[in-house]
């Protein structure tokens, strides 16, 4: 198997693609800001975030809002130290309002293959609870649970 470093190639950019997912799915923001650089940048809808600090009180306060949070990520495309994905994921707030967010993130890599560019537009869709299509237990998604081009999405 390849290092999963740039130059990227189609299996290395899907497997660094489920390794995020993996990673956002956990909810575990200490884990997962170790994937970015240290002085990571990210754009994430309007806000601005730099370095691991602010990853990690950013994911905190989301997870905290976004109840029982199931994430699928889908390659779009890569080249270099880029790739891009399109991603949907589902959540409920404390009042048991249930959402579908959808996105684009393009990522930028460092030569150890760390992510030192994060850029992410997202939009919320209501749905109800009869609608969720994410089913699985909470954590890392099954090897055979639909991707989102099999759910339609």
């Amino acid at each position: 198997m390849s290092a999963l470093v740039p130059p990227f190639t189609f299996e290395t950019a899907t497997q660094k693609v489920r390794m995020a997912e993996d990673g956002w799915n956990s909810r575990n923001p200490e884990r997962v800001s170790l994937v970015y650089t240290p002085d990571s940048s990210w754009r994430n809808r309007a806000e601005f975030i730099n370095g691991r600090a602010e990853i990690v009180a950013f994911l905190t306060r989301k997870w905290a809002k976004e109840l029982d949070y199931r994430l699928i990520k889908e390659l779009w495309t890569f080249g270099g130290s880029r790739i891009a994905v399109r991603f949907a994921y589902e959540w409920h707030d404390d009042s048991g309002n249930w959402f579908r967010s959808y996105g684009n993130e393009n990522w930028e890599f460092d030569a150890a293959g760390l992510m030192q560019r994060r850029f992410a537009c997202i939009n919320d869709l209501p749905i109800k609870e009869s609608d969720r299509k994410f089913h699985w237990p909470l954590g890392r998604r099954p090897d055979d649970h639909p991707d989102l081009s099999d759910l339609g999405l």
